[in-house]
């Protein structure tokens, strides 16, 4: 899922109590994405281009 605004929901993700298992992290190839795991134990992707 790519979003306008990262770390705005990498900061809404933990304040949820959300497991966060891949950090905030800026890619080679222009992007900045996290990684989290949903109630349903499905793990989401979110990211923005730079």
């Amino acid at each position: 899922m790519f979003v306008d605004d990262v770390d705005a929901a990498h900061r809404a993700a933990a304040r949820a109590g959300a497991e966060i298992v891949h950090p905030l992290t800026d890619e080679p190839w222009g992007v900045r994405r996290f990684f989290y795991r949903d109630a349903s134990g499905r793990v989401v992707n979110v990211g923005m281009h730079r």
